[in-house]
């Protein structure tokens, strides 16, 4: 028996449409899983589904979805399977001194990086759409362990959730429900390849770069970590995280 595969797995994955979100999906439908993708942008969660390598027997469920209204969260609930997994990877990134933070601000970076993945988890507890036994997955960042300069508000919703994951594990311990979070380092993203477009200066990338001297991450290094935890290697493994920075 291979504990790495996830043949007879159902998994949901938000934040499908793009990078770790859409490079999990094709690695896990590669690996034998059943999928439930979601996103916010019809034609690219329209691309992941289509560039899906599905295994015998596996089948795949898309929705287009803003999980931040309450009647589509309910609504996307009610539609689901019973789930083995659960990877949270939809989120938003925006640098942002401490001197301009604004309350809406703050409502715009929680919303997303905190109140969507804590909600979709409680609502899919509550209809009991997770299996004993299940996976959950978040999202975290390094930048909760190293500050950089307009982190602040991201640097904090990834704080808050890495809290809420370990009072999850504590709290499903009962039914073998295991909740981790990645915290990772720089992913390979439009600022690294046209970091002028992005606002960022050449020179001061290049100082953020040497950061990292195994270099830049890219998604499927993510992913491939993910799968773990979706996996039954990772059955003894609760309430903690993986720090991926190559630093």
């Amino acid at each position: 028996m291979n504990e790495y595969q996830l043949t007879g797995k159902t998994l949901l994955i938000t934040g499908a449409s793009s990078g770790i979100g859409r490079e999990t999906a094709l690695q896990a439908a590669r690996c034998g899983a059943s999928l439930v993708v979601t996103g916010r942008d019809n034609t690219r969660l329209s691309q992941t589904r289509d560039a899906l390598e599905l295994q015998p027997g596996a089948t795949i469920q898309t929705f287009i979805a803003d999980l931040t209204v309450e009647q589509e969260l309910n609504d996307f609930v009610s539609k689901l399977p019973l789930l083995d997994g659960l990877v949270h990877c939809a989120g938003i990134v925006g640098p942002l001194p401490v001197k301009f933070i604004t309350n809406d601000d703050i409502n715009q970076m929680f919303s997303i990086n905190y109140q969507v993945p804590v909600l979709l988890t409680s609502l899919i507890l509550r209809k009991r759409k997770l299996a004993d036994g299940a996976s959950v997955l978040f999202m975290s960042s390094i930048a909760t362990r190293n500050p950089y300069f307009g982190g602040a508000l991201y640097s904090s919703s990834k704080a808050a959730l890495e809290a809420y994951s370990r009072t999850l594990a504590l709290e499903m311990v009962g039914k073998g429900i295991r909740s981790n979070f990645i915290q990772a380092g720089l992913v390979e993203t439009p600022m690294i390849e046209s970091p002028a477009e992005e606002g960022m200066k050449q020179e001061a990338l290049e100082r953020y770069l040497k950061r990292y001297p195994l270099g830049i991450g890219k998604p499927a290094d993510v992913a491939q970590a993910i799968l773990y935890f979706m996996s039954d290697a990772s059955r003894w493994v609760t309430g903690t995280s993986l720090i991926m920075g190559g630093e």
